[in-house]
């Protein structure tokens, strides 16, 4: 009987884990447009994301390459942060500095950083060529508004994601829990 439940625990956490975005990137759009070719980058990078940090133990969750260094749960923090950024540019939402939202739990943590760069998608696939024009980086800190053009959403926080979901390959590579085999992401497949 104890093998069987804990079979059915790790069925389901499977499961689970399949059910959140990103697992492959869909078939492209028709169109090449603004918002389309955004929305592309966007399930690049939560792709990239999502095998990254599929099934980290505590071990990598903890590793960090040097005493000062963020750890890799430090990371997964900041680029849930940069995910809040890019989703709230697609919204024209500002970005409210300090940040109060903290998650230190690894799952709550990965699932809630999909739902924001898969929220982004589908408001980035909807959005015309106008509505593009229109979002900005907005940041408020102390009632102070920082605005910029939707332009630094791609070098910026984009950017910034796969820049530290390189490090987090790179971090559980270290800890001896590299990203799954078959995982290509050129073609945007795991096979």
């Amino acid at each position: 009987m104890r093998d069987f439940l804990l079979v059915l625990l790790i069925s389901i956490q499977v499961m689970a884990q399949e059910q959140l975005p990103f697992s492959s990137i869909p078939k492209a759009p028709e169109q090449v447009t603004a918002g389309t070719t955004l929305a592309r980058i966007v399930q690049g990078v939560g792709f990239r994301y999502h095998w990254a940090t599929y099934e980290l133990k505590e071990d990598d969750l903890k590793y960090r390459p040097t005493p000062e260094a963020q750890s890799a749960l430090e990371t997964l923090q900041h680029i849930y942060s940069l995910a809040l950024v890019i989703k709230n540019t697609t919204v024209n939402e500002s970005n409210i500095r300090p940040e109060t939202e903290r998650f230190d739990d690894y799952t709550v943590l990965r699932k809630e950083t999909l739902k924001l760069l898969d929220e982004a998608t589908k408001n980035l696939l909807q959005a015309s060529a106008a509505d593009i024009t229109k979002m900005e980086v907005v940041f408020e800190r102390q009632g102070k508004r920082s605005h910029f053009p939707v332009w630094n959403l791609i070098n910026g926080p984009i950017e910034d994601v796969i820049y530290h979901t390189g490090q987090i390959v790179s971090f559980r590579r270290t800890t001896g829990n590299p990203i799954p085999k078959g995982v290509n992401v050129f073609m945007g497949t795991k096979n």
